[in-house]
């Protein structure tokens, strides 16, 4: 089996894009990509788009929308993914498999999402479609509503935490200050975040508007290749795991604050790695909602069961802390375009082992766990990325 490395990656501003549609998103970060890579269209063997859609457009046979976009992309083999807010990672994954499998040996994948154009009621019924609708759709506040009862329920049985989750949103905006592709780059203090106000009211139960990620436009692009071909190329970022668990869709079906697909995934990676959390250098984890970044902080290890306070309290998650966790900002702060969100997260991670993160760069960053998620933890991907070269 050929193991696949990420060569090159652009990423677009997230944010309210003055682009029309998703062909324009991916066509802004495509060739860039191949360009950052040193290869030419001509030398792609496959195409994997994320794109969830799901109604934000009419026209949908996304994948064959970049050929529109780029041309010289137009008679690549193309294939779109779809994983709720995991679609990216899905792509990704399919990827990889394709170049393990010797199908090809230079594969490129786009994530995007045009979400700020479509109102925000048909946005929230569009959102529900990654729930179990015949159970979880008839509360209030969209998918909010959803993480706001697994918040509530974390509270009951934990203790309200609401001051440690406007912690985690203040700590993710003060990191997007530093990314120039972040939709908001915008310091907010924890107590603001903390107090309910007309700037930041509350959004569904317990979660405030500063506890959601923001709805955003954007697209993201990674390229790979097998390891000979990358042995050639300016830079290559390895996989040293992935890892992909499901857990049942039904909230009802589990219990729900165990994250336990989060868990499984994240002690697969790790054993595959043949490493612990304590030689990760930095985390980007799936902070669709505060609560779900408390929650991650459970799964992956840093906290027993409702110690996650205790993360945050510490500083470990900090920027200058033990295990750096979003110095991108995350999807609070950075933005969470759906179907780009997975890709983007592992082009932050690249650019980190690269060197080349700017002013969000960590110093001695050598290898980095990603953590992306669809549903309420039902799709659940984690990388433990390197620099190979």
């Amino acid at each position: 089996m050929e193991a696949a490395h990420i060569v090159g990656w652009a990423h677009g501003r997230f944010g309210r894009s003055a682009l029309p549609d998703t062909e324009a998103l991916m066509a802004e970060v495509a060739e860039p990509a191949l360009a950052h890579a040193g290869i030419g269209a001509g030398e792609v063997d496959g195409l994997f788009v994320g794109v969830l859609n799901n109604g934000f457009s009419p026209q949908d046979f996304q994948a064959a929308l970049v050929g529109m976009g780029v041309p010289a992309l137009a008679d690549v083999p193309a294939v779109r993914l779809e994983n709720a807010c995991a679609t990216g990672s899905a792509a990704l994954h399919a990827a990889m498999d394709f170049i393990a499998a010797g199908r090809g040996r230079v594969a490129l994948v786009i994530g995007a999402e045009k979400m700020t154009a479509t109102p925000g009621p048909e946005l929230a019924d569009i959102l529900l479609g990654a729930c179990y609708r015949r159970q979880e759709a008839g509360g209030a506040g969209g998918f909010a509503g959803i993480f706001a009862r697994i918040a509530e329920s974390y509270f009951q049985r934990h203790g309200d935490r609401s001051e440690e989750l406007a912690m985690i949103a203040a700590k993710n905006h003060a990191n997007a200050v530093a990314n120039p592709f972040a939709h908001m780059q915008k310091a907010l203090t924890p107590e603001f975040c903390n107090a309910v106000s007309a700037r930041n009211p509350l959004v569904a139960g317990p979660l405030r508007r500063t506890d959601c990620a923001l709805v955003s436009d954007g697209a993201a692009a990674l390229v790979l290749a097998d390891a000979e071909t990358a042995a050639g190329m300016a830079r290559a970022i390895g996989f040293r795991a992935r890892a992909h668990a499901n857990a049942p869709l039904a909230i009802s079906a589990r219990d729900i604050l165990a994250f336990d697909g989060a868990r499984r995934a994240w002690a697969s990676a790790l054993a595959q790695a043949g490493v612990t959390l304590d030689d990760l250098h930095l985390v980007e984890t799936h902070d669709c909602f505060t609560i779900a970044e408390l929650l991650e902080y459970e799964a992956m290890g840093l906290a027993t069961p409702g110690q996650g306070h205790r993360v945050v309290r510490e500083g470990i998650a900090e920027r200058d802390g033990r295990l750096p966790v979003n110095p991108s900002g995350g999807l609070k702060a950075r933005g969470h375009p759906i179907g780009a969100t997975g890709v983007s997260m592992h082009v932050m991670a690249a650019m980190q082992l690269a060197g080349d993160a700017g002013a969000m760069q960590l110093p001695g960053a050598a290898l980095a766990g990603v953590f992306n998620m669809g549903g309420a933890a039902v799709a659940n991907y984690c990388s433990v990325l390197e620099r190979v070269r």
